[in-house]
């Protein structure tokens, strides 16, 4: 499923489900929220410029007469009128998501779901930041350390993020790009936050402040690349890592969040200058 946009008169909506459907193309219509209902393609991805081409002249002309004649038409193979049933939660999470994004949803939650079985210390001591001259010799630990939870609301605040940042960049800028955003600012993060405080930390949140820092320059230097984020959010982001210097006895790794929207951001000034980044 391909979500399409979302509307506030789902009436409009209806009579643009019934058009596609008259096209032999299935359109489903799910409440966000807010008054908001979401339009989402079931049918193959093959439809799915059609399907944009088609609503971009929908949206400039709702009113026109084959929409209401679709309308009318489909009215008695319909089965269920402004039935709008909830979505389903893996095809929502897959639809915003490449491989690589969930990859690494997946890995961190197989790794918390150990650590509360009763390996907690000995998955911490085999992925944690490298603390000496021989553990620097075992490479994935570079890395490792943000796969690393270490309660519920850790691990769903950081997987939320990198799945809707994430999710965006993998799907617009390709799974390369990702792999990159990820490897640079759990490498950057993990030196910051260790020269600072030590090999005892783990989490995705460096890397998810990167990809915050990506998205929000990316979108300013080169917005025709189409990855943005919205200010508040960007707010939001930047006031939790200023409540974290301000707060030193909350156990959160300021200077991994600070190295990692450093490490996003500069990758974003370097890609705005690259045609083909």
């Amino acid at each position: 499923m391909q979500r399409l946009i979302a509307l506030s008169n789902p009436r409009a909506g209806q009579a643009f489900i019934d058009y596609m459907a008259s096209r032999h193309i299935d359109i489903r219509m799910m409440p966000e929220g807010d008054g908001q209902f979401a339009l989402w393609v079931v049918s193959d991805d093959a439809y799915l410029l059609e399907v944009e081409s088609e609503l971009q002249a929908f949206l400039s002309d709702p009113n026109n007469t084959k929409y209401q004649s679709a309308s009318w038409d489909m009215a008695d193979t319909r089965t269920a009128k402004f039935a709008y049933g909830s979505p389903d939660l893996m095809k929502m999470i897959k639809a915003k998501a490449g491989f690589f994004t969930l990859f690494i949803m997946a890995v961190c939650i197989v790794i918390f779901a150990l650590q509360q079985l009763g390996w907690n210390n000995s998955i911490f001591q085999a992925l944690h930041f490298p603390a000496s001259q021989e553990q620097s010799m075992e490479v994935w630990r570079w890395f490792s350390h943000a796969l690393l939870h270490f309660s519920a609301m850790h691990i769903i605040f950081n997987l939320l993020w990198w799945w809707q940042l994430g999710g965006d960049i993998e799907l617009r800028l390709g799974r390369a790009k990702l792999v990159q955003l990820f490897l640079f600012s759990a490498l950057f993060s993990g030196l910051g936050q260790y020269w600072i405080e030590g090999a005892n930390f783990g989490g995705l949140s460096g890397v998810v402040y990167a990809l915050l820092g990506y998205s929000w320059f990316i979108g300013w230097l080169a917005p025709e690349r189409g990855i943005s984020v919205s200010k508040p959010i960007v707010g939001f982001m930047l006031a939790w890592i200023i409540l974290g210097y301000a707060q030193p006895f909350m156990a959160i790794a300021n200077t991994a969040h600070l190295a990692g929207l450093v490490t996003g951001c500069v990758i974003a000034a370097i890609d705005s200058k690259l045609k083909n980044a």
